[in-house]
């Protein structure tokens, strides 16, 4: 095996671990591609045999890129919330599945990926390298061009967004998680019973403007009437996971990864007694949202 041929197979060898960091920085696998690729070009035009450890090298290369992306993506304002799934991504060199990256979106963790997205882009990448990945902050700080201790306090801040504090005790979340998790399995299922199970009878529903389509009413009331027609949402359903909306038990619905809406939900008496459905853009980026550990 020539030179040539082993750098190629040691950079495939990396390859799985770079698309990991670059994705959760990115929150695109297309975009996540792109700084791989980036990374792979630097890798021709470097001397590779000066390199001593490569894949922290490799891991270095994706960050930094990462980070740029992310820093012109949030000075050019190009990824606001939209109200609306994703549109699929056709042609180009690296051409996604939407499918795919739904899957990836959900093996990642759709409510992690949509917090993450509300952090600076130092902070992610402090986070998501040290957290998730297990670089040092000797080698994140000089990426984000802070001193180590610096890089720490910037994981540290990441950490408690992305953790977030419940309003409730941890036996009373602990219930509302069951309740949730049992409410999702059922819509994910159009088990039109098994949600009933879970709804107060006298549930009330309000959509906001931004959530609701012609001719559909912004506030339904009664289990069995909204679950009736709430099953036909079960495919959406599968881009839903539980979160922490404003201290409590939410939704995040999240195809690809990008937030879309989330469930406001309030629970009485071990059932599910009211949702707010939200959409619009300025009240889903007020919303302080977090991961269930």
């Amino acid at each position: 095996m020539d030179q040539r041929e082993q750098i190629t197979s040691s950079f495939e060898q990396h390859r799985p671990r770079l698309r990991g960091v670059a994705y959760r920085m990115l929150g695109s696998l297309s975009d996540a591609e792109d700084a791989v690729q980036e990374a792979w070009l630097r890798l021709n035009r470097a001397d590779a045999g000066e390199v001593g450890n490569l894949g922290g090298w490799l891991t270095t290369v994706v960050a930094r890129v990462s980070l740029d992306m992310l820093r012109s993506r949030k000075s050019r304002r190009e990824e606001p919330i939209d109200t609306h799934a994703p549109e699929p991504i056709a042609g180009g060199a690296h051409a996604v599945d939407p499918e795919q990256e739904a899957l990836l979106a959900d093996s990642v963790g759709l409510a992690l990926l949509v917090v993450l997205d509300t952090l600076a882009p130092a902070e992610r990448l402090a986070f998501v390298l040290h957290d998730l990945f297990g670089v040092s902050f000797d080698d994140i700080a000089p990426i984000v061009q802070r001193s180590p201790a610096a890089a720490r306090q910037l994981a540290s801040r990441a950490r408690r967004r992305v953790r977030g504090t419940a309003s409730v005790s941890g036996a009373d979340l602990a219930g509302q998680r069951d309740l949730i998790n049992r409410f999702l399995t059922a819509l994910r299922a159009g088990d039109v019973e098994g949600l009933v199970a879970v709804l107060d009878p006298d549930l009330v529903v309000r959509v906001d403007a931004a959530s609701a389509t012609s001719g559909q009413p912004v506030e339904v009331r009664g289990a069995r009437t909204w679950a009736t027609g709430a099953v036909a949402f079960a495919r959406a359903a599968q881009f839903t996971q539980p979160a922490l909306v404003d201290g409590s038990i939410g939704l995040v619905l999240a195809p690809g990864g990008k937030l879309s809406r989330v469930l406001r939900v309030k629970m009485t008496g071990g059932k599910v007694a009211r949702i707010d459905v939200i959409a619009d853009p300025a009240t889903l980026r007020a919303l302080d949202l977090a991961v269930l550990d």
